[in-house]
């Protein structure tokens, strides 16, 4: 058995593990081309995150979704390039609507030098990807306006809140939808659509994409809560801390709704603390450690499986090569960070 990609994601096949670490290894190496600037305070900006580390989740679901056609075909590694540069631009700037200190287990480029920095440092990477992406034709930027907008839109739904009578998990799986699950989508669509794959598959990797998108926010909501940090690169708490309403905390309100007069003083104690202002470091603590022992937290992992299993059952269709083993199984992998 050998191992590729992020979360120790396991191959049985040898020729699947070279094509992939090959492609990974050039992206790696674009992705260095496309954050050098002719100003060495730019490069430095633009690499800080870049250095820090990351899963390249992205880049790895195109590499897989080439394997359904041309794994060598010249668009793949530098569409895996762009999509991976505007993931990181996007964490520049939620860095800085959140006013996170931390990212990736360094200090956040807003933290380190100002917002400002951040929020420019992230225009800057979304320029460069342009520039990459106006040589893949007209159609990959078609895609990719398409996948921005919607990334957008599920960060300005995010900051408005629900609308009156809005359910607010359901609006909060629609914010999902469009600020993860959107570019994990185009990277499946682009390992297809650049390896010269049929229609068909597009269709069902960019299907898959958005699934296991969905799986991969919901088991970070879920880490944030439960993991030391280790994990998730990020201070856990962080989304609570800020009064962001995840997926565990949606699934506590929605359970004390439900239960009426029939709650405990423990859970009582926690919907009170959700309700208030959790900048200062006791009541943060005493939250985390309240909503860690809340069945909230389980049914949240439930979530993140059956999204898991929807993008496992997504890939039926396609013929049974080692990349179809691979895509797989790293929904497994979502699900076990969890765990």
């Amino acid at each position: 058995m050998t191992v590729v990609g992020p979360f120790g994601l396991s191959v049985w096949d040898e020729a699947l593990e070279a094509d992939v670490q090959a492609g990974l290894a050039a992206v790696e190496e674009g992705l260095q081309a496309a954050t050098k600037s002719d100003v060495p305070f730019i490069t430095e900006t633009a690499r800080h995150l870049l250095q820090a580390g990351g899963k390249r989740f992205r880049p790895l679901l195109v590499m897989l979704g080439a394997q359904f056609g041309d794994p060598h075909a010249p668009k793949v590694v530098p569409s895996a390039v762009v999509v991976e540069l505007t993931h990181l631009a996007t964490l520049y700037h939620d860095d800085v609507m959140d006013e996170a200190d931390v990212r990736r287990g360094v200090p956040s480029a807003n933290a380190r030098w100002s917002n400002s920095v951040a929020v420019l440092t992230g225009d800057f990477l979304f320029s460069r990807a342009s520039h990459i992406l106006a040589d893949l034709g007209p159609e990959a930027v078609r895609v990719q306006a398409e996948s921005f907008e919607r990334l957008v839109t599920g960060q300005i739904m995010e900051t408005v809140g629900p609308r009156d009578g809005r359910d607010p998990l359901d609006h909060y799986l629609e914010v999902i939808a469009g600020k993860t699950s959107s570019l994990m989508a185009v990277s499946g669509r682009f390992g297809a659509m650049m390896s010269g794959a049929g229609e068909s598959v597009v269709s069902i990797l960019t299907q898959y994409g958005e699934r296991i998108g969905a799986a991969f926010q919901l088991a970070d909501d879920v880490l944030d809560i439960a993991s030391d940090g280790r994990e998730s690169g990020k201070t856990p708490g962080t989304d609570l801390r800020e009064g962001i309403p995840t997926l565990p905390v949606l699934h506590v309100r929605r359970w004390y709704m439900q239960a009426a007069g029939s709650v405990s003083a423990a859970d009582r104690r926690l919907n009170e603390l959700l309700d208030g202002d959790l900048t200062d470091d006791a009541l943060h603590a005493e939250a985390l450690e309240l909503l860690r022992a809340h069945p909230a937290l389980e049914q949240a992992r439930r979530d993140t499986v059956r999204y898991a299993d929807e993008a496992r059952a997504a890939l039926a269709p396609l013929p049974d090569i080692p990349a179809k083993l691979a895509l797989a199984g790293l929904c497994d992998a979502v699900v076990h960070r969890t765990a």
